[in-house]
């Protein structure tokens, strides 16, 4: 999987989940169904924003992002659907061409700690998937133990 597929399929994610979790509130607040479509589509939500976050912190370090397009990837996933022309913009511009950066080049950057921290998780692409989504699910465990944003309802 490339660098641009992978934050594709995470962006497209990014966005459906929206829309079921949108669905979900619209479900529980308009048609009243009870609550059940909100914690369906929120926790499925909020496992894929984790997902996506961390695609947004390990990708930049491969497509070498300056902060600023950093920052607005990951702003992208708080505004409902903003990942998807996100992706389409950085895709127009070429911040997602390119293959996934397995070896060192002459460039200086290439020495530092984090590009050595790259080559070194995509030696092992499956080992570091499942080390990956561990934390996601780790964080996501987390969070459903403090609980959702604002509190409970009852």
């Amino acid at each position: 999987m490339t660098p641009r597929r992978l934050f594709r399929l995470f962006a497209i994610a990014e966005a459906v989940t929206w829309a079921l979790l949108l669905t979900g509130m619209l479900l529980k607040y308009a048609v009243g169904v009870g609550d059940w479509p909100v914690t369906v589509a929120g926790a499925l939500h909020g496992f894929v924003f984790i997902a996506y976050a961390i695609v947004v912190v390990v990708l930049p370090v491969n497509q070498r992002w300056r902060a600023a397009v950093v920052l607005l990837a990951g702003a992208s996933a708080i505004v409902p659907f903003a990942t998807i022309p996100v992706e389409i913009a950085f895709d127009r511009r070429g911040l997602l061409a390119g293959a996934w950066r397995r070896t060192a080049g002459d460039d200086p950057r290439d020495r530092r700690m984090r590009e050595r921290a790259l080559r070194a998780a995509l030696a092992r692409p499956a080992v570091t998937a499942t080390l990956l989504a561990v934390v996601a699910a780790g964080l996501f465990a987390a969070l459903l133990v403090a609980g959702p944003p604002g509190g409970t309802d009852s």
